[in-house]
């Protein structure tokens, strides 16, 4: 560091110095600067922590996917209807439309749907837990018009 360079360093940490020791306001400065500090470390703590819990917890949530996937784990047909219907409700603008029947395993789809949103119904249906087969019997539709079913949805793409 050049001659200039440190004497301008040590003018600012005397300043900064003066500032702190200010016999008037350099109590409250003092705190301000501590309370600050706290702050911080503490976001910068409560942000590392989240993290953490936030990774085991999506951990704890593959490991339990895995451990249902190997174990065949039978599910009722009324429990099957209802995630076949939740995971339906993501992919599809009107999920009311879609009849669904569940019987040991077996998930049958009925009622009118968009040609664009089938392939993302039908995987989506597969992907759930506890479905051995998909009976297809839905109504492909290029466009909601003239459907009312189709009506009032929301689109999802």
């Amino acid at each position: 560091m050049s001659g200039k360079g440190k004497f301008i360093g040590g003018l600012l940490a005397g300043l900064g110095l003066a500032y702190l020791l200010d016999p008037d306001r350099g109590a409250r400065r003092r705190a301000l600067v501590r309370d600050k500090a706290i702050s911080a470390g503490n976001k910068v703590a409560g942000d590392v922590g989240g993290a953490a819990a936030d990774l085991r917890n999506r951990m704890r949530g593959t490991a339990a996917e895995v451990r249902a996937r190997f174990a065949g784990e039978e599910v009722s047909d009324e429990i099957l209807h209802e995630r076949v219907r939740s995971a339906i409700g993501r992919v599809v603008s009107n999920a009311g439309a879609v009849t669904v029947t569940a019987r040991d395993g077996r998930v049958t789809l009925q009622g009118p749907v968009l040609e664009r949103e089938l392939d993302d119904l039908l995987r989506a249906v597969r992907k759930v837990p506890g479905v051995r087969d998909v009976v297809n019997e839905l109504e492909v539709h290029p466009g909601a018009d003239k459907v009312p079913a189709l009506q009032d949805g929301a689109s999802r793409n």
